[in-house]
């Protein structure tokens, strides 16, 4: 049951993010789907914009093989390949929001919130890089643990987001500001409790 349960949880996680991830690879690439506010924001800063989205995208795509012990351990060589491609993303879509933070919606709550949580995914990305270039192979493990955490706050803030506005009656600014903090927060504590419990993938 053990067993059947992680396989669940990993493929509805890997479900949820390859949806966000393509939802945002359309957001850039067709035509009439970035329209209004999100239109306007590329506009103003298409660099910081297309390198959040589309490096946020790779790391959606790819994260959920590399926190697979099965897939790394049948395919060390495409586990290492990949993890390269993973780090350059996030690094990429981390600079291009800790740039995005600071113009965020929201005021200083999300500032300090997406800023931080930008702050965090790099860290914890180079963390990782210098672990396994050390050979430490399980401290690489939780701290790419802990960046992967990061990564799924795109997935878990566009749950919440709607639940916020639709079931709790926030504005959108208010919810914003609450969801800036709340959409990756809680995936560290989780990462954290997985590490208490001695599992490290």
């Amino acid at each position: 049951m053990h067993t059947i349960g992680n396989k669940l949880a990993w493929s509805l996680m890997l479900l949820l993010s390859v949806m966000i991830a393509g939802y945002a690879v359309a957001w850039l690439a067709v035509d009439g789907l970035s329209a209004g506010a999100l239109k306007q924001k590329i506009q103003g800063a298409p660099w910081s914009m297309y390198a959040h989205l589309g490096g946020g995208a790779i790391a959606l795509f790819i994260g959920p093989f590399q926190v697979n012990a099965a897939f790394r351990n049948r395919h060390l060589m495409l586990h290492r390949n990949l993890g390269r491609i993973y780090l350059t993303a996030v690094a990429t879509a981390g600079l291009a929001g800790l740039s995005m933070a600071t113009v965020s919606d929201g005021g200083a709550a999300t500032h300090f919130g997406f800023g931080g949580m930008a702050v965090l995914w790099l860290f914890t990305g180079a963390m990782a890089y210098t672990r396994i270039r050390q050979g430490d192979i399980a401290s690489h493990r939780r701290w790419m643990i802990r960046n992967f955490s990061l990564t799924l706050a795109a997935v878990t803030l566009r749950l919440q987001l709607p639940l916020y506005i639709g079931a709790f009656g926030l504005d959108f600014e208010s919810a914003y500001q609450v969801v800036s903090w709340t959409c990756w927060v809680p995936n560290l504590l989780v990462a954290e409790w997985f590490f208490l419990r001695g599992r490290t993938t």
